[in-house]
């Protein structure tokens, strides 16, 4: 039979073995200035709510075992890939101007700890004593139906999307040969500024769905079928976590200031405004998120494509942006 901890759903000890998994890699992390446990402490945080809900829950039917290996799966390419690229680059320059601030670098863990449990949602109920408890009274619940088969492929396809995006970008920002004066525009990155993104918005609607599915012939409690409508926060909080947190607008106008110095910065040469020219146009035709073939992005009106998440937030300005970082990169 399932173990029943503090809540039928498992909310509060997931969020207290969070809490204190993410506080531990902070510990350790402020008090060495180390920055290469960082995204790996919170991938492998995934990674231990899906075996812990799992084995705790005792419910070894397909759902919650397919749910749960697919999340440890995720989990762990993107703990591994992450990790491996720090280590590669030695430290991660998000955390330059905060790593010696106590409550600012607090405040990245904790917004860690908020993303790892609301995300990770859709299994934990799954695997909870509220649908457990059903599933152990009543027969083996049917697994295969069209939700099902929805879910695993929606996943599928965003697992395979995230992981290719991040090969080919971390290939081309390790070559050698390849121009260092225009952004990444081969492969899922011809179609799409942020394929990672999209992939991992992909990966957790697929298991949303995948984890809403009928867990039994029989019925569950009317409060666990709204805790399981309820867990899409999980892919309606990556969508906002990546469109509007750490995801878009961490990398849209830096990378759009990097090319702009590069055309107009104080180091710029005579080929410089060819530089930004050719940035302008890689805008004008690789979507922001979802892939589309650039053919087609290019000829949308602007109402289209801001329709499809390209807003004005992203866009770099050239008068006042522009200005900023000439300043900035002259003092």
């Amino acid at each position: 039979m399932p173990v029943h901890a503090l809540d039928s759903f498992y909310l509060s000890i997931t969020l207290l073995v969070t809490v204190a998994f993410q506080l531990s890699g902070f510990a350790i992390a402020y008090t060495f200035q180390f920055d290469k446990i960082t995204d790996l402490t919170g991938g492998s945080n995934f990674f231990i709510l899906a075996l812990f809900t799992l084995l705790a829950g005792e419910t070894y039917h397909a759902r919650n075992i397919v749910a749960s290996v697919l999340v440890m799966c995720w989990a762990v390419r993107i703990a591994g890939f992450l990790f491996f690229r720090v280590l590669k680059t030695g430290h991660d320059g998000r955390f330059d101007k905060i790593r010696n601030n106590f409550f600012q670098f607090l405040g990245f863990w904790i917004a860690q700890i908020l993303w790892v449990w609301i995300v990770s949602l859709p299994v934990i109920i799954l695997n909870s004593p509220a649908i457990s408890d059903v599933q152990h009274g009543g027969s083996n619940p049917a697994f295969g139906t069209s939700r099902d088969i929805a879910g695993i492929v929606l996943w599928a396809l965003g697992f395979v999307i995230e992981a290719t995006a991040d090969a080919q970008k971390y290939r081309y920002k390790s070559s050698k040969t390849t121009p260092k004066d225009r952004p990444i525009s081969s492969g899922l990155w011809a179609w799409s500024r942020h394929p990672p993104y999209f992939g991992e918005m992909m990966c957790w609607l697929g298991i949303w769905i995948l984890c809403l599915s009928p867990t039994t012939n029989g019925s569950v409690s009317s409060s666990a079928r709204a805790a399981q409508y309820g867990a899409i926060v999980s892919p309606i909080f990556t969508f906002i976590v990546l469109m509007f947190g750490s995801g878009v607008p961490y990398s849209a106008k830096p990378q759009a200031k990097r090319f702009y110095l590069m055309a107009y910065g104080p180091d710029a040469g005579q080929e410089g405004p060819l530089v930004w020219e050719n940035y302008k146009e890689y805008l004008r035709r690789t979507s922001i998120l979802i892939p589309l073939p650039p053919v087609v992005y290019k000829r949308l009106p602007g109402i289209v494509k801001t329709l499809l998440l390209d807003f004005s937030m992203y866009r770099f300005d050239e008068v006042r942006d522009g200005r900023l970082a000439i300043e900035e990169a002259a003092s």
